[in-house]
């Protein structure tokens, strides 16, 4: 995916649309295991390839090729927390509970390494096991199987939007996504606008939620600050068929995606939320505060994704 920047702004002053440059943390996700329920936390540690614990957990299919809801909806009803050394717990109605350890560290010191793909990344990852491959199988109604991101350094950044040694775990693209409330605001008022009911922000499976700003300022920054850790924004974030997935049911739906596609359409692409690369390392703490340090040229502001 490219990313152009141009000229379709609001007419207006930078001061006027993005006037303000402060506001706060509101919340904090991860997915531990990637296309399935969120863990809502307090605190994260940032590290160089996410927030820890996110997305280090994966399903493939028998090609190897990453699982998510956009095949599967019903991974949205599947609950995973995490246990002692790094292993994690698994819940679905009508399933028994799993206990999963890690395949990596003293317990698994030499695991069985299988070469998964996500999206155009082929890397190496711990297979975790005949059990958790039987049950998320049963589950899915196919072949799966699971398996643990035990190095995370093992997956770059797309180099067009980060820089050497920038890494990912098992997430789409880019170690963190962020989204803003004054942007689900508007959004919620343009679907009540046309007879629909607005949508939560897990619909959009955000990293951290920041409020304080205007809709869509997100589409200006260049470089956030959150509490002590700096983070680059990489490129804004094309929305799929998850964001029509009730993150409780896992029924699907329609939108946001159609009013997406008629309010924040660039090229190709339904933006809503912005893809960030840390800096450092640190700890974020929901009340933290949000600090923009770097804005985009204006007016040349709103992100086009072809």
């Amino acid at each position: 995916m490219i990313v152009a920047w141009v000229s379709e702004v609001p007419t207006g002053t930078p001061g006027d649309l993005w006037k303000a440059r402060m506001g706060t943390l509101a919340s904090v996700h991860i997915y531990p295991l990637k296309g399935c329920r969120a863990v809502d936390l307090g605190a994260a540690a940032v590290e160089p390839w996410g927030l820890a614990g996110d997305r280090r957990w994966l399903l493939v299919d028998a090609d190897y090729r990453f699982i998510s809801q956009r095949e599967h909806a019903l991974m949205a009803r599947v609950v995973v927390t995490y246990g002692p050394g790094a292993g994690i717990a698994v819940a679905a109605d009508g399933h028994p509970p799993l206990w999963v350890p890690a395949p990596a560290g003293e317990q698994a010191p030499d695991p069985e390494l299988l070469k998964v793909t996500v999206w155009g990344s082929t890397l190496l990852a711990a297979a975790a096991g005949a059990e958790a491959d039987a049950w998320f199988s049963a589950y899915l109604g196919e072949p799966a199987r699971l398996v643990y991101l035990d190095d995370p350094t093992r997956r770059a950044v797309d180099p067009e939007f980060g820089a050497d040694g920038d890494v990912v775990s098992f997430a789409d693209g880019y170690p963190l996504l962020l989204t803003n409330t004054g942007s689900l605001r508007q959004l919620g008022e343009w679907l009540a606008a046309a007879g629909e009911q607005p949508v939560p922000m897990n619909r959009f499976r955000p990293n951290v939620v920041v409020t304080g700003f205007e809709p869509w300022a997100e589409d200006r920054w260049r470089r956030v600050r959150i509490g002590p850790v700096s983070f680059r924004v990489a490129k804004p974030c094309g929305r799929c068929v998850v964001t029509t997935t009730d993150q409780v049911t896992g029924a699907r739906g329609t939108q946001p995606l159609k009013i997406l596609g008629r309010k924040r359409r660039f090229g190709q692409s339904l933006v809503f939320g912005q893809n960030i690369i840390p800096d450092s390392p640190g700890v974020i703490r929901v009340g933290d505060p949000v600090e923009i340090t770097e804005y985009a040229p204006y007016p040349d502001a709103i992100p086009s994704a072809t």
